[in-house]
């Protein structure tokens, strides 16, 4: 009856004990409420103004009137001697570098060799594609002389962007309309202009290919990119992307395979970077990207698929183009049709640094699904591997029917009558002529198969309230890891054996945790009835 009296002292106990239960669980999931230091000193250190260069307006060597881009470049090497040297053994200049390709083995990989499935290949278009060479003169990637110095570009990556462009079809010479001794005089420090007028642009037009690389970063604010927003620290392409002699450092997986000379978020933020120490186990499988870039494509619209099988439609006998409400060319004649998105969440998946490629040649399986124009290497297994942030662009591309090789069409020429697809609209002859520029076969019988092509995001990185939060991937309702298979992930994944111990743990707990509070209440009240009667006893 005593038990029956006090049972709201039995209700107290337990609303107290879950009070305590759920404090911990939330101070558990939720970071202390405390100044980042390192967090602040980074941004300290980044925030700081470069210190002004050198203003060559003021040498009178540049003072003069120059007749060729060349002359430009020889006028540069009176004073930066040796640079040359660097350039031209550089991946900007050379467009391959040496690699390592598990199972391939040890090869020079690069822009001359590999495959996309945006607009395929340099082979045999060099004249267009070299707008974005580091070089002049390259009409022809075959005899184009990689090691002659006089060939460099200086003012492709330290003029004023607003002074300096390169046309395309000009194998990589500056328009006639730039003034050399003007632009000459304007050189510095790369700017994000400078890297962005060939990385923002590249497959045709802006953020096309990467989804995470458009103009819109040239005045980017903390909502597009904290790193390059100009109302944060404002930091430009260099602060990351460093360089000695002329090596830059980072890695563009479409062309390139090793894990060497790579780009890290840790290389500044460290491997804790974060006060909650659960998130900061999260760094051993996730990339930092994984979570901070939950989006891209924030202001323009990129590419994700391509059918270059719908090309060569004429209206009128002339090449025609649809854009969409947006403005964005949804067909042209000269590629065939595309799809765009923005705001897109990325794919995932593990990798390792490494990746592989096809190669202009390489044999191709028509049965097993989509070719992968580049692999990423990695797996749950692979101690070295993370989870990343991917764009996968999907579409479809020429290929040899009885060869079973993808096929270099040639696509560019200045006019009529010289086999290119995008004045003649015939897929035979550009194939034809496109496989001889590379010294490969051709059978004569062409169709279209499916591509797939892997693109990892590393910019666009949002403020860390707008970074993903547990739930984004631990749930069982289509979760952004939902595809990513072949590993246990708490939250998402069920073992029924698991999750059946874990009722009965948590059962068995509360039950423990009752029968201890139930079981002191009644000694409490059996003491005072014992004290009760001996004080009865004692009274009698």
């Amino acid at each position: 009856m005593r038990l029956k009296e006090h049972s709201h002292v039995l209700t107290l106990v337990l609303i107290v004990l879950g009070t305590i239960a759920v404090i911990a669980a939330i101070q558990a999931l939720t970071p202390p409420e405390e100044p980042n230091l390192a967090l602040e000193a980074l941004r300290v250190k980044f925030a700081k103004d470069d210190p002004a260069g050198v203003d060559h307006s003021q040498f009178p060597i540049l003072n003069q009137k120059f007749e060729s881009a060349q002359e430009v470049t020889a006028t540069c090497l009176t004073c930066h001697e040796e640079r040359h040297d660097e350039v031209v053994n550089s991946s900007h200049f050379n467009w391959d570098r040496i690699s390592y390709i598990d199972g391939r083995g040890i090869q020079a990989l690069g822009k001359k060799n590999v495959l996309n499935n945006y607009c395929i290949s340099v082979a045999g278009n060099e004249a267009a594609c070299a707008k974005c060479h580091t070089g002049y003169g390259m009409t022809n990637s075959k005899i184009y002389d990689f090691t002659d110095a006089n060939n460099v570009d200086c003012l492709a990556c330290h003029a004023d962007t607003e002074e300096y462009a390169k046309g395309g079809g000009h194998g990589g010479d500056p328009l006639a309309t730039v003034d050399l001794t003007k632009v000459a005089q304007t050189v510095g420090k790369p700017t994000i202009e400078n890297c962005g007028s060939c990385h923002f642009l590249g497959g045709g037009g802006n953020n096309v290919k990467h989804g995470d690389l458009e103009t819109a970063l040239y005045s980017a604010d903390r909502e597009m990119d904290v790193h390059l927003a100009n109302d944060g620290i404002d930091m430009t392409c260099v602060d990351c992307h460093t360089a000695e002699n002329h090596q830059i450092a980072g890695k563009l997986y479409s062309v390139s395979s090793s894990n060497v000379n790579r780009l890290y978020c840790e290389s500044c933020h460290d491997n804790t970077p974060h006060l909650s120490d659960m998130l900061n186990k999260h760094t051993a499988n996730v990339a930092c990207q994984t979570c901070h870039i939950p989006v891209y494509a924030k202001e323009n619209p990129t590419k994700m698929e391509w059918y270059w099988s719908d090309a060569g439609k004429l209206e009128n006998g002339q090449p025609y183009s649809l854009e969409d409400s947006t403005g964005e060319h949804i067909y042209m004649s000269i590629k065939g049709s595309f799809e765009w998105a923005s705001n897109v969440e990325p794919e995932y998946v593990w990798f390792n640094g490494t990746a592989d490629h096809y190669l202009i040649g390489d044999k191709i399986d028509t049965t097993n699904g989509p070719v992968q124009i580049n692999r990423l290497f990695g797996s749950h297994d692979d101690p070295g591997s993370k989870i990343i942030p991917v764009k996968v662009h999907r579409g479809d591309q020429i290929y040899d029917t009885e060869n079973l090789t993808l096929i270099q069409p040639k696509l560019y020429a200045e006019a009529q009558g010289d086999s290119a697809f995008w004045k003649d609209f015939d897929w035979n002859t550009a194939a034809a002529a496109g496989m001889k520029q590379v010294g490969l076969p051709y059978s004569g019988h062409y169709d279209f198969i499916q591509t797939e092509m892997y693109w990892p995001i590393n910019h666009m990185v949002s403020k860390a309230e707008a970074s993903l939060q547990c739930a984004d991937c631990h749930t069982q309702n289509d979760g952004r890891l939902a595809e990513l298979t072949g590993f246990y992930l708490p939250g998402r994944d069920n073992n029924a054996t698991l999750d059946g111990l874990g009722k009965w743990m948590i059962i068995l707990s509360l039950f423990g945790v009752l029968a201890h509070g139930i079981s002191r209440i009644i000694s409490y009240f059996l003491i005072q009835k014992d004290l009760e009667m001996k004080h009865y006893r004692e009274f009698e």
